[in-house]
């Protein structure tokens, strides 16, 4: 059984224009249009998803109402001698009265009931002429934006940012700020001082202890010389009674 006829109405009918130059996002529009009494279900297909971005690709048209839908062409190398082959079909059908489920009610759509119209993409390039006058209306439409930006200023803002008050705020901030680091270096420089009192009161200790050290010592070899002598008159006087 044949497919029934297209009822949604299109706007290009049959191809998608889109105008260079394609270093940027190209936007075309494509309006459906519904002129009978039900509402329609639609889907957008291509043959170049990777290439498009379309808003909305899917959805439903009340009866007696139309939508436009955005057809975004992705930044690319254009190439005057390659052949543009992609396409667009616009996919309908009438939409049930009890529908709840959009995804259901197309896997359970029946061939007959499906409806469908082609598209096919055209890319333009402008002429020098057309180049040139985009491009004198560009900077005239950035120029006229930038003096509306600087207008909406007021000289107030322009000259300054800070009000006095602002101002004020700030530089009590930083004496603060300067208050804070003359006190923090002074703590510095207090604990310095400490460390160096408590190493020059650690040095003297040590000093003193090997000292005291040093004289036990001496004292205990001078004991022991005497000893020695000692002993040595015993032996000779003890020696010389013997004899």
């Amino acid at each position: 059984m044949a497919r029934q006829e297209q009822v949604l109405l299109l706007e290009p009918q049959h191809e998608l224009k889109f105008r260079g130059p394609f270093s940027d996002v190209v936007t075309t529009n494509l309006k459906l249009a519904n002129p009978t009494e039900r509402n329609v279900c639609f889907k957008v297909k291509t043959t170049a998803p990777r290439r498009y971005c379309v808003r909305p690709n899917s959805g439903i048209i009340d009866a007696g109402t139309s939508i436009n839908v955005s057809v975004m062409l992705q930044p690319f190398d254009y190439d005057p001698n390659e052949k543009n082959k992609h396409k667009f079909m616009v996919q309908s059908m009438l939409a049930p009265p009890d529908m709840t489920d959009m995804e259901g009610v197309w896997k359970e759509a029946k061939p007959e009931e499906l409806m469908d119209s082609k598209l096919r993409c055209v890319f333009e390039m402008p002429t020098e002429n057309e180049k040139t006058q985009h491009d004198m209306d560009s900077n005239k439409m950035s120029s006229n934006l930038l003096k509306s930006d600087s207008s909406s200023l007021p000289s107030k803002t322009i000259s300054s940012t800070l009000d006095d008050g602002e101002v004020k705020k700030i530089m009590e901030e930083c004496k603060r700020l300067q208050m804070e680091a003359q006190r923090l270096r002074e703590e510095n420089k207090q604990i310095r001082e400490d460390d160096g009192l408590r190493m020059r009161k650690s040095n003297v200790i040590s000093s003193q202890h090997s000292s005291a050290i040093l004289k036990k010592d001496e004292g205990l070899s001078a004991r022991s010389a005497a000893l020695y002598i000692l002993f040595f008159l015993v032996g000779v006087i003890v020696a010389k009674l013997v004899l």
